[in-house]
């Protein structure tokens, strides 16, 4: 097959791909070999007849195959969302990063600048002084010697800038906003996710599972890509090649309930503001919500064995100061040498 014309009227008859013919067409959409009309027509016909496994796991394999890669220690996680639920919250899976590392847990935080909301990670790392551009071999030694890193995504995925274009013009969902979570550019096995719509819980975690994840929590919490305190949170949880699903409350794990509104942040110096108050041992929704997702990231990564103990161990990293240590550690780390600087 050259290029993804041949399958254009397959799909306008709601025909499905299979992974190879996914992986050839996204790979053909990463070398710059399709038309913005063949690659808005292609991601239209899959939009409206429905995504599926197969063709997320060509799409992810394709760019994964294109990603600058770097290596991760042995049990690292990542810690992402999709982003697109254009709620606008606090930084919630940055804060995340933090407490998890402040557990012992090498993480290896994929994420990009405010795409849905007014201030991604990215954006929220720049303000606390964390340098979100580094060559791969300074992330490697980052991750190893500091416990984290932040792996962004546009310096890993250059291969997207084909589709940039066509995606802004389209201005609504596509399979794209689904590839970057489970594309880490550390090959991490293990991944704690948010995703935009609950209906994706299970799909993303099939894929991951054909794609070799060991263990991965899928999550969607009362329209967020986080757990939330508001209501159910729905989950696929993936683990040694088996999908279940469950419901969450907060208030089974003993935490309080609070609305979305509790949540709701600003612009990168009101976001970062709220998260080192977070990380200064400051009560209320905003921490109650990170404690809940670090806990379930804690058992993706192995460290604990249920949501109760993850609790613990997330509140005492944030009140032990070891949470902030890790922000404060990672960021000294991140700074340019001298030489550089001057």
């Amino acid at each position: 097959m050259t290029g993804i014309r041949p399958l254009l009227a397959p799909l306008a008859r709601g025909e499905s791909l299979t992974e190879a013919e996914a992986e050839a067409a996204f790979g053909a959409i990463m070398t710059g070999e399709a038309t913005h009309a063949q690659i808005g027509g292609m991601l239209m016909a899959m939009r409206v007849r429905g995504e599926t496994v197969a063709e997320m796991v060509g799409a992810v394999r394709a760019l994964r195959a294109r990603m600058v890669a770097i290596t991760a220690p042995p049990g690292a996680i990542d810690v992402c969302g999709t982003g697109g639920d254009e709620a606008g919250t606090l930084n919630i899976s940055t804060a995340v990063t933090f407490v998890v590392a402040g557990c012992g847990v090498p993480v290896a935080k994929h994420g990009n600048r405010a795409l849905s909301s007014k201030s991604g990670a990215a954006d929220v790392l720049e303000y606390l002084g964390v340098r979100v551009t580094l060559p791969p071999a300074q992330l490697e030694t980052l991750l190893a010697t500091t416990g984290c890193a932040f792996l962004f995504a546009p310096s890993h995925h250059p291969a997207l800038r084909h589709a940039a274009p066509v995606r802004a013009e389209l201005g609504t969902r596509t399979l794209f906003n689904l590839l970057g979570p489970l594309a880490n550019p550390a090959r991490v096995t293990r991944q704690f996710t948010g995703v935009f719509a609950s209906h994706w819980t299970r799909p993303v975690a099939e894929a991951l599972g054909k794609l070799g994840t060991s263990h991965a929590w899928i999550v969607h919490g009362q329209g967020l890509d986080e757990l939330t305190l508001a209501g159910d949170n729905h989950i696929t949880i993936l683990e040694n090649g088996i999908v279940r699903d469950m419901t969450l409350h907060a208030d089974e794990v003993g935490l309080p309930r609070a609305p979305l509104a509790a949540l709701r942040g600003g612009d990168a110096a009101h976001n970062a503001g709220a998260l080192m108050q977070l990380l200064q041992g400051e009560a209320g929704a905003y921490r109650d919500t990170v404690v809940l997702n670090a806990a379930a990231a804690l058992i993706v990564a192995g460290a604990v064995t249920s949501l109760t103990e993850g609790i613990a161990a997330s509140m005492a990293a944030i009140d032990s100061g070891a949470a902030r240590a890790a922000l404060e550690t990672l960021r000294r780390a991140s700074e340019p040498p001298i030489h550089e600087a001057e």
